[in-house]
């Protein structure tokens, strides 16, 4: 068995080597941020989201830490925080994931099929049990205010990575690891 030091050099490789757009923080492998379109087929296509992924030095036997830094409306994410509420993440990683399966297989599959019973924001929740059309609006609402290549530009250009990463400890001291993932601070 490989250390995890080893794993996550190999990993963060992956990744800058995939048709990912990544960035160290710090040319630091354990901190990065990942931009991340939507998938096809949902209202969340054409968006493109910068998720920010904290790797713990005991990574691949503890899951990383992803959030959303630019605004998203779904039932399992914290619009505020950016936090997400994905078992897969939280509750049942397994070493046998990478880094790539988060990004090409849980992410995607998180937005095709949003958990409305287990929410993070209630409102994106009601909205998608009782008016589902009305959810989709919104959503889309949502990508073209807060999800577009031009504001992710424009974002990166203005904000300070360490006024950004000084917040997330504040997120990591308040949460329960086990529910939530903390995420950093929005770039609004």
């Amino acid at each position: 068995m490989s250390s995890p030091k080893r794993r996550i050099e190999t990993d963060v490789m992956k990744m800058l080597m995939s048709d990912y757009e990544v960035t160290l923080v710090n040319d630091n492998m354990q901190e990065f941020y990942v931009r991340f379109k939507g998938p096809e087929e949902t209202p969340f296509l054409g968006g493109l989201w910068k998720i920010h992924v904290e790797l713990p030095d005991q990574y691949p036997y503890k899951s990383p830490s992803i959030g959303f830094v630019n605004r998203i409306f779904h039932p399992n994410i914290d619009e505020l925080s950016g936090s997400v509420c994905l078992d897969v993440i939280n509750q049942t990683w397994s070493p046998m994931y990478d880094m790539i399966n988060i990004f090409e297989v849980f992410l995607p599959q998180l937005l095709r099929y949003p958990n409305p019973t287990d929410p993070l924001n209630g409102e994106a929740a009601a909205l998608l049990m009782k008016e589902p059309k009305a959810y989709d609006l919104k959503v889309k609402e949502y990508v073209a205010k807060y999800a577009t290549k031009e504001q992710l530009d424009e974002a990166d250009e203005g904000s300070d990575d360490s006024d950004e990463m000084s917040s997330v400890g504040s997120y990591n001291d308040d949460d329960d690891e086990d529910d939530v993932q903390p995420a950093g601070t929005m770039d609004v």
